[in-house]
């Protein structure tokens, strides 16, 4: 062996022991994540998906797979389970399981890769017990965001009739809707002095995330019959655009609609004129810290149910929810929103109020007269069913709304 070659050699050794070896020589860990939909959807998926690029970015030796688009029970070209192992076989160390769909399919699939931790985005098998050891779980409180959503809709309403493109109906969903139902009850009550039992709320529930021909109500067609019933806002709970753009189709067409999309920070840019705002994710601060722990040996499962920055709720780096308040709300309205949120960060942030959400505190009732919290009642964000009621797990959407499903 030379002189130079031995050298070199031992120069190398000198920095792999120092663990300084140029990044270029190093092994990447690599991530891979399941979309329920297309990443360019404008909402859900494309949330989830910057979030992956989010972790790459600030994450050092960390590859982002190109994700799995469209992985679901309407693509009949690819299973979940063939979807996760080609990410596997790619060298996938940490697999983001993105919607609420995948619950049992992670479980199935973990349990033959022991090896690889998956995480599981909107569930809750970590916290109920049935999930495997390498799975985790990881939503966050969007309930304040629909909270805000919805008072930015019973500030704006001049008709006093909102309405809800709802996609399936389930717990979450239930939830979310419902939420937005109660900030928009409390604005149009105490910002604006009109009756709560006067407002009009009604969700059309199309079937599933987004829309399948054939299959589901037909987004646009859902959001041109509410607009027909004289709904002025409408809010979207869907993974796609279709409301906020009908919305802005019939404004054009002298109609005066507002809408407000859902998922994605950026949504209002589709049609900036009638955006009220966008409560939205912001999966990449979690993401990163769960590539960071298993990247580094420390990671345990859990189940993550993460709030809002209430510092700021915009922080990127911080808040896992936040909300973009739009061009198209008004500047009165703004300060009344503002003053709303202000309300809802003193609340969160009091220690006697741990683990509750502002707003959802007795009375209140389940859309058939059952009560689901007495006066004064704070309903807990989670609790097992056994235990009695909690937002996580809600039976039904509340009394006071109108609900209309897909048959």
């Amino acid at each position: 062996m030379s002189r130079k070659l031995l050298l070199c050699c031992l120069m190398i050794a000198a920095f792999a022991a120092l663990g300084i070896i140029p990044a270029a020589a190093q092994d990447t860990f690599k991530i891979g994540m399941l979309l329920v939909g297309p990443k360019n959807d404008g909402g859900w998926s494309q949330a989830n998906y910057e979030a992956g690029q989010y972790v790459a970015k600030n994450v050092p030796g960390v590859e982002f797979l190109e994700p799995l688009e469209n992985i679901n029970a309407g693509n009949p070209d690819i299973t979940t389970e063939a979807a996760a192992k080609s990410l596997i076989d790619a060298g996938a160390k940490v697999v983001f399981m993105t919607t609420d769909d995948y619950a049992d399919d992670t479980d199935k699939i973990a349990t033959k890769y022991p090896d690889v931790t998956f995480i599981h985005t909107s569930g809750d098998h970590v916290y109920s017990g049935v999930a495997p050891k390498n799975v985790g779980n990881v939503m966050g409180q969007m309930e304040w965001g629909k909270m805000m959503a919805g008072c930015a809709a019973g500030l704006t309403t001049q008709s006093g009739s909102i309405g809800y493109v709802g996609p399936l109906v389930n717990a979450e969903t239930r939830r979310l809707v419902s939420s937005a139902y109660l900030g928009a009850k409390y604005c149009y009550e105490n910002y604006r002095g009109m009756s709560g039992a006067d407002l009009k709320f009604d969700v059309v529930w199309i079937g599933f995330w987004f829309n399948i021909p054939g299959v589901t109500l037909d987004p646009t067609e859902v959001s041109t019959q509410l607009i027909d019933e004289g709904k002025d806002v409408l809010l979207s709970g869907i993974d796609t655009t279709e409301a906020i753009t009908t919305a802005d189709k019939s404004t054009k067409e002298g109609k005066k609609v507002w809408a407000i999309p859902y998922d994605l920070a950026s949504a209002c840019d589709i049609a900036p004129d009638v955006c009220l705002g966008v409560p939205y994710f912001n999966w990449g601060p979690a993401y990163k810290g769960i590539v960071e722990a298993v990247k580094g040996g420390t990671w345990t499962p859990s189940w993550d149910y993460n709030p809002p920055d209430w510092k700021d709720i915009n922080n990127l780096d911080t808040s896992a929810v936040g909300f973009v308040q739009g061009s198209a709300l008004s500047a009165d309205n703004k300060k009344s929103l503002d003053d709303f949120i202000a309300k809802m960060a003193t609340y969160a942030t009091d220690p006697a109020n741990k683990d509750t959400f502002w707003l959802w505190q007795g009375p209140l009732n389940y859309a058939d007269g059952t009560v689901l919290a007495k006066d004064g009642e704070k309903l807990p964000m989670i609790a097992k069913p056994a235990d009695g009621p909690s937002v996580w797990y809600l039976d039904q959407v509340l009394e006071g709304m109108g609900s209309k499903a897909k048959e």
